[in-house]
């Protein structure tokens, strides 16, 4: 049986997606109509001899459906699943050896692409769709296979890509993107040794953060947990976060803390003050606009729960800013938020760890290693409006 999906984490992924989509905007009229599929040119400079298999999963964007693409770009609908959920058909494409490079296409998805070292991934269907791997769950069919993924999305506006840490930090990869001018940029790449450099890191962090860290039993380090699945698989204490949250909770019973979520809109300011408990806002007119309870710490690194952040104009913003400023540890050293200055994150000892490590090792300091990473603009996402080709750059485990 495989584990349970996932949906919090793939609706809080799509939510950061979606919200680098409107950041960006559409392009304008003199790029180029982005074409049906496009070029990904997949580099294998892991440095192991497994075979690698890729997968493009996700939804076709012209019809809503779900399926996969093959290495030609063509879309297949997934069949009818079951309960319990059925094995998925075969959707893996071969991909290169290492040392050498494979190119396939990919249509205009909002999607992943997978990507596993010496074994296929196992897939299955329920009646609501794919179930996608869970390996914080120690029965998902997947849980010793080696492995990541890359979110994209490719419509008429361009191609966004990321790496992303938002679930586990895994098999390296970096992505990138060919724009219309012939240049190139790239994200995700660690820094040298950054790979061994981030699992020493959590090893060496008192509190539980080595528990985030899932080995085979051939002793193969595989992933590192996020420490929200971390909480729910048991490998990290549900308290973690609670002295930090408490005491954001304390200073702004007596001060208040200022959002400005938008920053191309200035004065768009709301106020938070603690009163019985609850964090409630305020707009410039003094009226409360949303109130939050003390979040738990899986609240705080899930960005949901009691820091849900709906698709709204008014809450979702201000959640997202306090999700970020949780995460990094900076409410109690700025009272104006959100601090996009990285010199100030993860400066308390009490703070996401497991973020800090993973920015720490980024050759460019950009990562999604929590789901509102992208605050002030620290996510590793490359877009353009006019992509020529994509890239995925499987990296060493050095």
């Amino acid at each position: 049986m495989p584990g349970k999906p996932r949906w919090r984490a793939l609706a809080v992924a799509a939510a950061t997606l979606t919200a680098s989509l409107l950041a960006f905007g559409t392009p304008s009229r003199a790029e180029a109509a982005v074409p049906a599929t496009i070029p990904l040119k997949i580099t294998n400079n892991s440095g192991r001899s497994d075979p690698v298999y890729v997968y493009d999963l996700g939804t076709l964007l012209s019809t809503g459906q779900q399926g996969w693409a093959d290495a030609n770009g063509t879309f297949h609908a997934w069949p009818a699943g079951g309960n319990p959920p059925t094995p998925a058909p075969d959707a893996s494409i071969a991909g290169p050896a290492n040392g050498q490079s494979k190119t396939i296409r990919i249509p205009k998805f909002s999607g992943r692409l997978y990507f596993s070292y010496g074994q296929k991934l196992d897939f299955r269907l329920t009646t609501g769709g794919l179930v996608q791997p869970a390996v914080q769950n120690p029965s998902d069919p997947n849980r010793n296979i080696l492995f990541n993924w890359s979110e994209y999305t490719l419509n008429d506006s361009g191609l966004w890509i990321n790496s992303t840490q938002v679930d586990m930090f895994s098999a390296p990869y970096a992505v990138g993107v060919q724009a219309g001018d012939g240049s190139t940029r790239t994200t995700g790449h660690l820094k040298p040794g950054g790979y061994n450099g981030f699992f020493n890191a959590l090893r060496a962090q008192s509190g539980g953060w080595a528990g985030l860290i899932q080995t085979r039993s051939d002793g193969t380090v595989l992933r590192a947990l996020a420490p929200g699945h971390g909480i729910e698989a048991g490998a990290l204490p549900a308290t973690v976060m609670d002295d930090y949250i408490n005491r954001v909770w304390q200073k702004y019973s007596s001060s208040t803390l200022t959002v400005t979520p938008f920053t191309d809109q200035p004065g768009t300011k709301y106020f938070g003050r603690v009163s019985g408990g609850v964090m409630n806002f305020t707009n410039g007119s003094g009226a409360v606009v949303t109130s939050f309870q003390k979040p738990d710490s899986d609240s705080v690194f899930g960005c949901y729960k009691r820091l849900d952040a709906p698709n709204d104009l008014v809450r979702g913003p201000i959640s997202r800013t306090l999700c970020a400023g949780f995460n990094r540890s900076t409410l109690l050293a700025n009272p104006n938020q959100p601090d996009t200055s990285s010199a100030g994150f993860y400066q308390d000892g009490v703070t996401n760890h497991y973020a800090r490590a993973v920015h720490a090792q980024m050759a460019d300091g950009k990562a999604y290693a929590f789901a509102f990473d992208d605050v002030g603009n620290h996510e590793s996402l490359v877009h353009d409006g006019s992509p020529q080709q994509a890239y995925v750059t499987l990296d060493p485990f050095s």
